[in-house]
């Protein structure tokens, strides 16, 4: 049984898609100086190609590639490389963008707190389980690269009340690893820490961190990532193949 269970947010607790685009698109009309008018489908689009977002800047910037009619297949293959051309073709920079997604956000927190929330939906039983670890021997993290008082606005609403410590997100300003790192050294004596991610990138770079090897991996099946990703989880030793249905469980019975 681990001390810790940290936890990804966005894909793993909370499906927070419907909220992604809309932010996404509010901030797209305000740097490309789009209409407010959302093109016929392009949400749909939107959602499929979600896995190949790893930061809140990339989100507007798929949106400009949809756009220029960039095929869906050649997103997959070679978003990062895409995403960096759109930098640079607009003379953006990506911190910049992050900085104007989160005013966007926080405005719209501000100005109707309940329609931002309402965009959400946490997957069923998973919040529930959440909420029940808060009070139980294995301490919950949460290691997100979403801004942390989003987060703790969001699990509020649902009645999961952690405190801040426990919820490191994007201001950190440190890699997944590194904060797993931190959390697993910050008593006295090291403490073993189970990690579910929905994005197996970032469960490849944990797998690199040699003094990270005791750290037991789960790929979260319901999250933000592809029937080819979670195959490839299933077939690496390392890392687990996690259903929801096996989330809910006792720790004890989990693979």
């Amino acid at each position: 049984m681990p001390t810790i269970l940290a936890l990804d947010f966005d894909g793993v607790i909370c499906d927070g898609l419907i909220e992604y685009f809309e932010t996404a698109w509010r901030t797209y009309c305000q740097i490309w100086s789009h209409s407010s008018k959302t093109p016929p489908d392009l949400a749909d689009i939107f959602y499929r190609l979600r896995p190949v977002i790893e930061t809140g800047w990339e989100m507007p910037v798929l949106i400009r590639a949809l756009l220029l009619d960039i095929p869906e297949a050649k997103i997959w293959q070679e978003w990062g490389t895409i995403a960096q051309q759109l930098l640079a073709e607009a003379g953006l920079i990506a911190a910049d963008i992050g900085k104007k997604l989160d005013q966007i956000r926080d405005e719209w927190i501000n100005t109707d707190l309940d329609d931002w929330l309402s965009l959400h939906r946490f997957y069923p039983g998973v919040v529930e389980k959440v909420r029940e670890l808060v009070t139980s021997p294995v301490q919950p993290v949460i290691i997100t690269t979403k801004e942390g008082r989003f987060v703790s606005q969001l699990l509020q609403q649902q009645g999961v009340n952690m405190p801040d410590e426990w919820i490191i997100g994007k201001e950190s300003k440190r890699p997944k690893h590194q904060v797993i790192r931190e959390v697993m050294t910050a008593e006295d004596e090291p403490r073993s820490l189970w990690f579910v991610e929905d994005r197996i990138k970032t469960l490849h770079l944990v797998q690199q961190q040699l003094d990270l090897d005791a750290v037991k991996l789960y790929l979260a099946d319901w999250g933000y990532n592809t029937a080819s990703e979670r195959e490839s989880a299933d077939n690496d030793p390392r890392i687990q193949l996690l259903s929801r249905s096996q989330f809910v469980q006792d720790l004890s019975d989990w693979p």
